[in-house]
Formats: C-alpha cells, sequence, structure tokens
C-alpha cells in the first residue's frame, strides 16, 4: 500500500494538531516532518507522531526540501492563509489548509490561483463537515425529505478561541495571552465572524446545493477594549427564503462539553417538513408530512473515507477524484463570497448585494 508523506507546516491555529494526530492515526500516511517558527508550539504534536529531531524544522523552505512531502496541512492565522499557499504550492503538493477558507475573497481566490498552476488538489477543512448528525442532515435533503430547502439556520461558537487547545483539552488563557493572540487581532483576521462564519456559510451552501445569495445584511457586536467582534448576526436573501448565520465566542458552555442555549448546529427548513442537526449529536429530528410532530432518527458513523478530512483527501486522491463538497473549492468559494458580504455589510451597517 502506498503511504502519503505528509508534513505540517504553520501552527498559528491549534486544530494542527488535532490533524497531525489523525495523519499519524491513518495506515496510509506517513508524517515526515513538522514546521513552526516557535519550536515550543511543535513539542506535542512531534510526540504524537514519534518525530525524529531532524524531522523539525523552523524554516519551511527546508523542511518541504528536506522530507519531501505529498501533502501539506497549513495551520496559519486567518490573514495569512493566501501567503503560506503561495509560499507552499509551487512545490507540487496537495494542501490541506485548516478553516477558514481565508480572511477574504481576494485572498481565497489568490490561493486558487496558485493550485491551479501546480496541478495538484486544495482542500479547506470545515470540522463540522465530519459531525455524523451534519453528514445525515445533508443526504435528508439530497433525498428530498423536507422538498425545497428555503431556509438554514445557523448558530455556532464556543466559550472562546483560547479556552481550549488539540483534542479540545480545556484551559484557561490569560489577559496577556489574549493580547497576544491572532483571534484578537483584525489584521490578522481575527473574531468570531471570520473565524466560524464561514462554517455556516459554507455548509449551508453545501445544503442549498451551491445556490448563491442575492444580498446580505450583517451586524457585529462592538466589545470594549477588542479590536474584533465575539458576536455576528448575518441574514441572506435567497431566490427563495431567508436564511440565517449566528456566530457566537462566549457560549455559556462548550458545545463538545454541554450543549449551551440556542445549541450549537443547524436547523433546516424546507417546503414540506423541517431538520434540526446539532453539533456532536448522533441523531437529526425530522418532522414532515407523515411525522409532524417530528421523529429521532439515528444519524451512524459514516464510512471510513467521510470520517475525517485525511482520510477524505487520500480516498480522493488515490481515486483520482476532484475534492468536492464543504472542502472543495467552487463550495467554499460561494462560503467565502458571503462572509465577505457580511464582513463589509457589518462595517458599512447597510444591506449588500452578494460580493465577488
Amino acid at each position: 500500500m502506498k503511504r502519503w508523506r505528509v508534513a505540517g507546516i504553520c501552527f498559528d491555529h491549534f486544530h494542527m494538531g488535532d490533524l497531525l494526530r489523525l495523519a499519524q492515526n491513518h495506515p496510509g500516511v506517513e508524517v515526515v516532518g513538522i514546521c513552526d517558527e516557535q519550536p515550543a508550539r511543535m513539542t506535542a504534536a512531534q510526540k504524537v507522531c514519534g518525530l525524529r529531531e531532524d524531522q523539525i524544522f523552523s524554516d519551511p523552505v527546508k523542511c518541504l526540501s528536506a522530507t519531501a512531502p505529498e501533502i501539506v496541512i497549513l495551520c496559519p492565522a486567518a490573514a495569512r492563509h493566501a501567503e503560506w499557499t503561495e509560499l507552499v504550492a509551487p512545490q507540487g503538493v496537495h494542501i490541506l489548509m485548516e478553516k477558514p477558507f481565508a480572511s477574504s475573497l481576494a485572498e481565497a481566490d489568490r490561493m486558487i490561483a496558485a493550485m491551479a498552476a501546480t496541478g495538484k488538489q486544495l482542500a479547506i477543512n470545515w470540522p463540522l463537515r465530519w459531525y455524523r448528525s451534519h453528514i445525515k442532515a445533508h443526504e435528508l435533503v439530497m433525498q428530498g425529505a423536507i422538498g425545497e430547502l428555503r431556509e438554514v439556520h445557523f448558530y455556532d461558537g464556543n466559550r472562546g478561541p483560547l479556552y481550549h487547545g488539540a483534542d479540545k483539552i480545556e484551559r484557561e488563557p490569560t489577559a496577556a495571552e489574549k493580547d497576544a493572540s491572532w483571534f484578537y487581532r483584525q489584521a490578522e483576521g481575527g473574531g468570531s465572524l471570520l473565524d466560524y462564519l464561514g462554517y455556516g456559510t459554507t455548509l449551508g451552501t453545501w445544503f442549498h446545493q451551491g445556490r448563491k445569495p442575492i444580498e446580505v445584511m450583517a451586524m457585529w457586536d462592538e466589545p470594549t477594549g477588542l479590536e474584533v467582534d465575539e458576536h455576528s448576526l448575518t441574514v441572506a436573501r435567497y431566490e427563495v427564503g431567508l436564511s440565517k448565520f449566528e456566530t457566537r465566542w462566549g457560549t455559556f458552555t462548550d458545545p463538545w462539553t454541554f450543549q449551551p442555549q440556542p445549541k450549537c448546529g443547524f436547523i433546516l427548513v424546507g417546503s414540506e417538513g423541517s431538520i434540526s442537526s446539532y453539533d456532536y449529536d448522533d441523531t437529526v429530528r425530522l418532522a414532515d408530512r407523515a411525522h409532524p410532530g417530528g421523529r429521532d432518527l439515528a444519524a451512524p458513523l459514516p464510512p471510513a473515507h467521510l470520517a475525517d478530512p485525511v482520510h477524505y483527501l487520500v480516498h480522493c486522491l488515490e481515486l483520482g477524484q476532484p475534492v468536492d463538497g464543504p472542502l472543495g473549492i467552487e463550495t467554499a468559494r460561494i462560503g467565502q463570497q458571503i462572509v465577505d458580504t457580511a464582513f463589509a455589510s457589518a462595517h458599512r451597517k447597510q444591506t449588500l448585494p452578494l460580493l465577488g
């Protein structure tokens, strides 16, 4: 069996630890190196992957040259996604970029152009894509279980991006850590809107089967002492119906421990029924003409190739298939269009036609 050579580069986002663990556990993958300008951020990953000192780098060019990966996992700050893609793409590697797509549509298009020149694949990982409840909800929508989809309601977030690390290990951040974090810097693409809205708009586009909204209106809070928002609300008008996407840092509890109120996840409303699909649940609730009061349906564990982004990307590469759905650039770009329009709308405090 072929083993795909994988390197993890740039640990700005703590999700790198999760993705490297998935790569390490995949029987068809070999983690050949990791790289970050801050060596302390790589300590845990080095142990998890059992890497030697000569597989640890602070210079990405040296890492790429010495390890010759076929797939590179990138986890930079949102505003640096294009920069890192343009640095890595010329090496002729496939890239798995941790969400969001980018901090702007212009940067997303730079990423697409950089990868198009290589013939390699770019996949944008949205962790919500792998939740069994949302997989089941999408399956039901595609089967026509609720007729024509008219509304997507999304609410998601957590206590804050610094209250947990890789593998959702809880921690209490200090004030100094918050001040130093890119998550709270406007120039680095921080804020709950840019962190979480892409989840809702990208998976929302997946549920909407690629349809685009006509116009978008958004509002965010303006916390005292912070450059960025911790709460945003976006409304998108489609040819049929309105969809709503709400992001929140500062939920009462993290959804992976206790679901806050409102619950994190999606409610999908169609012409013939509705579906509630909440993060981490193993069921979805379907209301239709036959069961107007609703019934719970099991959301089974997905097949191995849909278990996580590493399995999925390797599966696509081995079959010679393009990455699609939320990880594919077509769907993710529409999600980014909505995010860009929402960001501009919140700044201008007015409704805007879809940008881009």
